[in-house]
């Protein structure tokens, strides 16, 4: 008789557990980092769109239907029948960018440390320099970078281990640390900081601080049985409150592997995928509507 490890028939009782309670379905964007590939994936868990972006790690499906993300190098806007209507291309790796409200695109330069503001014809309008002059971050300088509403600006330092916060002038208004390498941050409406850590120090996570540098919430490396968190990256707050996690696997793949997955606010597990025919390392996703648009209200991811 053929023995079933203890991890795998727990992860098997929760996918029984979560199929008996008809649990919802969904339609999501997401980037595959190793792959080079975006998708968008149908609520079978089937690909029904995708286009090549090198080391793509971040992305967003615009109220046009288009979709914005980062190319390695670059950052594109897409259509859906793959016209490209926005091109920027720098020497520096780049694995965050944002369409802000005034049309224009923002973007984090990873090794030259610049925060670039571009306007849709391509012109730079706004130029932050985070590094010395001459000075090269380097590939771990930076992650997930944010435009906030009041115009500053939150920058995942990776491999800094900090949360850095900066004025619209570029100048240092809070430091946050984080053990382990932050990878993505999203400022909440009520204040807090919600960050996706890494594995630098072999305990991945989610942590959430209030502006008191108080930690408020967060999940821990093996909350749920049978998802082992490996390497957190890509996050979304939907409009019911629940949040979704991507979980990427390139540095330790091994084992049964849960690319993404919702949870409530009091960490009851909703939704899982982890297609392992479709998808090698998910970065970033974001949830769609059945018919492939963005869910109604302000995006946060």
């Amino acid at each position: 008789m053929k023995k079933i490890s203890i991890p795998l028939l727990i992860f098997t009782v929760l996918i029984q557990n979560l199929s008996a309670q008809n649990v919802i379905r969904r339609s999501f964007a997401c980037t595959d980092y190793t792959q080079g590939i975006v998708f968008i994936i149908s609520e079978d868990g089937k690909p029904v769109w995708q286009y090549p972006a090198d080391q793509c790690n971040d992305l967003w499906i615009l109220p046009n239907g288009n979709l914005l993300f980062n190319t390695g190098h670059g950052v594109k806007e897409v259509t859906r029948d793959k016209k490209v209507v926005f091109s920027y291309e720098s020497t520096s790796e780049i694995f965050a960018c944002q369409r802000l409200a005034n049309g224009n695109t923002f973007i984090g330069e990873c090794n030259s440390g610049f925060l670039l503001e571009i306007a849709p014809d391509g012109k730079i309008v706004k130029k932050l320099k985070l590094l010395p002059e001459g000075a090269d971050g380097g590939h771990a300088f930076m992650r997930n970078a944010r435009e906030l509403d009041n115009s500053n600006y939150l920058v995942a330092h990776y491999g800094l281990d900090k949360v850095s916060e900066y004025n619209s002038e570029g100048k240092v208004v809070r430091e946050i640390p984080v053990k382990g390498g932050p990878h993505s941050v999203i400022r909440l409406p009520n204040g807090n900081t919600l960050i996706a850590c890494s594995d630098h120090n072999g305990d991945p996570g989610i942590v959430e601080i209030d502006p008191s540098d108080k930690v408020v919430w967060q999940l821990k490396k093996n909350e749920f049985p049978g998802i082992e968190l490996k390497f957190m990256t890509g996050m979304e707050i939907l409009p019911n409150g629940n949040l979704v996690f991507t979980n990427w696997v390139g540095h330790n793949p091994e084992g049964k592997v849960t690319h993404a997955f919702e949870i409530t606010r009091d960490k009851k597990l909703v939704w899982i995928y982890d297609d392992q025919a479709i998808l090698k390392t998910m970065s970033s996703i974001q949830i769609l509507d059945p018919k492939g648009n963005p869910l109604s209200g302000n995006v946060l991811h």
